[in-house]
């Protein structure tokens, strides 16, 4: 069906392929509150959850992140939301939170209550906290500075939550998965080689969250200068040298850290 400039004319923009942002859509669209106990009611009903999806989604954060976030803009186009109304990609990031929590017990030699104590650390303060930190500055500065106007709809808080849970997957994998594999027999060691390897995964991690966080914000039309959020790529690439330098094994030090806490 064709649109004319008039039929576009109350309260749209003809030139976007979106449908109305849902503030103008206030009538067909649940409050914010609403949305958010929706969620919150779906978190323990997991047959009505796609896992499938979910996992999906996680692949493709890898391998294609633009993909998962060209499913957002669907979202926002058949429900008005970009963030997911489906709590499965949570559930999942919390079992994998849960999984790679009790490797990293086994690598530092933790008890059993210490290996608990952990978990909590890295699912509730690490992960969720942390996120709720990282994801109202994004809300807060992508609605005041980055609206090409501010006419445009509000990013929603939980896509901002969303996005750090995108961004945080793949660190996650790789830090608490992969880099295990390594630690014991090449990372922990006082060598060069050892320092460089560890490093760079942790530039990898932090490279990739950064990157992942861009493409959240990217790829919402009404959002200008969103490039502003790879500023530090560059700075994280000179502490990473500098890191190299001084010998500073930084993943030693987060594994001095993440006991110190436990103990």
């Amino acid at each position: 069906m064709r649109y004319t400039t008039s039929t576009l004319s109350h309260g749209s923009r003809s030139a976007s392929p979106l449908p109305a942002p849902a503030n103008y859509q206030s009538n067909n669209c649940l409050s914010a509150t609403s949305k958010s106990l929706k969620f919150l009611r779906r978190l323990f009903k997991f047959d009505q959850m796609d896992f499938e999806f979910a996992l999906w989604q996680m692949i493709y954060l890898f391998i294609s992140p633009q993909k998962v976030y060209r499913n957002f803009n669907y979202r926002k186009q058949t429900k008005a939301q970009f963030a997911r109304d489906d709590p499965a990609f949570l559930v999942l990031l919390v079992v994998c939170l849960f999984v790679t929590s009790l490797g990293f017990g086994w690598v530092l030699d933790l008890t059993f209550w210490q290996s608990v104590s952990f978990i909590f650390y890295v699912i509730f303060v690490d992960c969720i906290f942390a996120g709720i930190i990282v994801a109202t500055f994004f809300w807060i500065v992508t609605n005041r500075y980055l609206r090409a106007s501010q006419i445009e709809a509000d990013i929603e808080w939980g896509y901002a939550f969303d996005v750090h849970l995108n961004a945080f997957f793949p660190p996650l994998m790789l830090l608490h998965f992969v880099q295990l594999l390594f630690y014991n027999w090449a990372i922990s060691l006082d060598f060069f080689i050892s320092r460089l390897f560890g490093n760079t995964f942790w530039l990898l991690a932090l490279g990739y969250y950064i990157y992942i966080t861009f493409l959240g914000y990217n790829c919402i039309p009404h959002l200008k200068n969103t490039r502003l959020i790879l500023i530090p790529l560059p700075i994280l690439f000179l502490f990473y040298l500098i890191s190299i330098i001084i010998g500073w094994n930084v993943t030693v030090s987060f594994i001095m850290f993440y006991k110190y806490r436990v103990y």
